[in-house]
């Protein structure tokens, strides 16, 4: 058989020690001792007990934060829903003002152009009388001056033309008319 090598931790020629023990256990079997001590002590107290509710109640707490959240994330998204309603409300709101302003100018055109018509057309009116009343007077200032005119020239002639007999046989002539 082949000779068979071990590594080990002891040097050539070391002297082994012996190993501590109290009561009959080593330091390994009183580590596992103490372990199993602490371990029971927590038990006693109920520690587990007493870990596992404040994890229920932190857990309880960390859903209500969640349901705190949830419920403001749905009141935004109302909120957004709302603006959007009203943002889309108030862009009708907006067109229908501009057609209304577009009507309304379109009205005021219409009535500034028959109201400019009716103004021209009493201006004319007017224009028209004031040209036929100065056509009058003048027509009636050259039948006055005409007649003046007439009448200077009607002197002149029967000036020249009657004499005093001339007058008296007028005059007898209309008297016997008028009897």
């Amino acid at each position: 058989m082949a000779e068979q090598t071990h590594a080990s931790t002891q040097a050539a020629g070391a002297v082994e020690h012996a190993k501590p023990a109290a009561l009959g256990m080593d330091a390994t079997m009183w580590v596992a001792l103490a372990m199993l001590i602490v371990i029971g002590i927590a038990l006693w107290q109920r520690v587990p007990g007493l870990i596992a509710s404040a994890l229920d109640k932190k857990i309880a707490g960390i859903r209500e934060h969640i349901e705190a959240a949830e419920n403001l994330r749905k009141e935004a998204e109302a909120l957004k829903a709302d603006y959007q309603k009203k943002a889309k409300a108030a862009a009708k709101d907006a067109e229908a003002m501009k057609a209304a302003a577009a009507e309304e100018a379109k009205q005021i055109v219409a009535k500034a152009k028959a109201d400019a018509s009716a103004l021209i057309a009493r201006r004319t009116k007017t224009a028209e009388e004031k040209i036929a009343a100065a056509e009058r007077a003048a027509v009636a200032d050259v039948r006055n001056r005409a007649a003046q005119v007439a009448a200077a020239a009607a002197a002149q002639l029967i000036a020249k033309g009657h004499d005093g007999k001339a007058d008296k046989a007028l005059i007898d002539q209309t008297i016997s008319s008028l009897n």
